[in-house]
């Protein structure tokens, strides 16, 4: 992991147009989230977002989004379903009662941006699938802990990492949280995993998109024909969970996170 890049400090007013994309972003995936039910198809949770964005005035960081000369990104929100791991591409699959589906959803206006995911049960589950939601949202919370002025960068994914793997999960190493605010996708990449006392320090004013992806088997990822949908090499099921967090001398504030929200 290189730590050689500038991690931007963001000024008051750039903050409070974060903590606003920030809700705006929670909004509209929690409207996203009701309407997750047996029978609904991927494509039509797609056009939730993509109708709520466009009621507010809002654009989509996702749609068009092509990094390294892959396709460009046909949708405003990630599904992924059961073994997808992320960047699930909404279309025609129909929800089923014992699925889990992560909803990973960005918001763009005025130049800045926000980013969040939230995996959920698809009716009744099993409690396999529960204990998988239960713990990646909790491991999220423990990086999220981590974010304080004069902690390091690496301490935020071992926290990640440390829950996890006490159930013995895999944590996905192929794709990491990341910093955010002018882009989608800053500088650092905030890792999941690693050693500890790494890194440049962390100082209020910086905003980090953490976002743990876990397995209940291998870490080990697989990318499907369309370039896009990550899924578990071993086909068990995954989880993932995001937040935009700011850091402040008080500690850390979720900007992506409003009552009834993960």
């Amino acid at each position: 992991m290189s730590f050689g890049e500038r991690i931007a400090i963001k000024s008051r007013r750039e903050i409070e147009l974060m903590r606003e994309i920030g809700q705006l972003t929670a909004e509209i995936l929690l409207e996203v989230r009701e309407r997750a039910q047996p029978g609904v198809t991927t494509g039509q949770l797609d056009e939730i977002a993509a109708k709520a964005l466009k009621k507010r005035g809002l654009n989509s960081p996702f749609l068009g989004y092509a990094p390294g000369g892959v396709a460009p990104y046909p949708a405003v929100l990630c599904a992924s379903v059961n073994e997808e791991i992320v960047h699930g591409i909404p279309g025609p699959r129909e929800l089923c009662e014992g699925d889990i589906i992560s909803l990973d959803f960005g918001v763009e206006t005025r130049g800045w941006h926000g980013d969040s995911a939230v995996t959920i049960a698809i009716g009744e589950i099993d409690s396999e699938a529960k204990q998988l939601i239960d713990t990646t949202r909790d491991a999220l919370n423990k990086g999220i802990e981590r974010m304080v002025p004069g902690d390091r960068l690496s301490d935020i994914g071992h926290a990640v990492q440390s829950r996890a793997e006490k159930e013995g999960y895999g944590v996905v190493r192929q794709f990491v949280g990341h910093g955010i605010g002018r882009e989608m996708h800053e500088p650092p990449q905030v890792p999941n995993y690693g050693r500890p006392g790494r890194g440049p320090r962390l100082r209020a004013g910086m905003v980090f998109a953490i976002e743990p992806m876990v397995n209940i088997g291998s870490e080990k990822v697989r990318v499907l024909k369309d370039e896009w949908t990550a899924v578990t090499a071993d086909g068990s099921l995954s989880a993932h969970f995001e937040h935009t967090v700011l850091i402040t001398d008080n500690g850390p504030e979720v900007l992506t996170r409003i009552e009834g929200s993960h």
